[in-house]
């Protein structure tokens, strides 16, 4: 099954859920048959995700960050980050669903020249949904989406001093 025509979705705002409702969308597209392509920018350290995308049909996962990833970009994350981008531009003509997860972020860090990203969604097949995710999502990212979803932190332990839990927040 192919999709008669594909949309681009963008997830931003700082809230928790970005990366989940991404996976959620593929889990969908996979159970009506789908191919789902999945990059994740930046993570490179072992996640449920990763994990979990062995046990589906049709769903690749890829991590293109460094596991050791500070939250401190080195010119080794550029690397990474147009690695991904490149890979992202081959994948996009095999696949029915396409997540850059973490993109934003890395347009946002200067990482990744906002203008390359723009030409992926100009030029993407036009059966082809193209998921972005992460914080900071610029006004051209906005405009040339068909979805925009902003997730909004409330609430969250981590300002109780509660670290990051396996299974839950990664």
């Amino acid at each position: 099954m192919a999709l008669k025509k594909g949309f681009v979705h963008v997830y931003t705002g700082n809230g928790k859920g970005k990366t989940s409702a991404a996976l959620g969308l593929c889990l969908r597209a996979v159970g009506r048959g789908l191919r789902c392509t999945f990059i994740q920018f930046l993570k490179g350290w072992e996640t449920g995700e990763l994990l979990a995308a062995k046990y589906l049909p049709n769903f690749e996962f890829i991590q293109t960050g460094r596991p050791d990833y500070d939250f401190k970009p080195t010119e080794e994350d550029r690397r990474r980050v147009n690695k991904g981008l490149r890979l992202a531009e081959e994948k996009i003509k095999e696949t029915d669903v396409l997540v850059l997860d973490e993109v934003i972020v890395a347009v946002h860090l200067k990482l990744l020249d906002e203008r390359r990203l723009l030409s992926l969604i100009e030029g993407k097949p036009k059966s082809v949904e193209l998921v972005l995710t992460g914080r900071h999502a610029t006004s051209s990212l906005v405009e040339v989406a068909d979805y925009v979803t902003y997730f909004q932190l409330v609430k969250h332990p981590f300002y109780r001093g509660e670290g990051a839990r396996k299974g839950i927040d990664y």
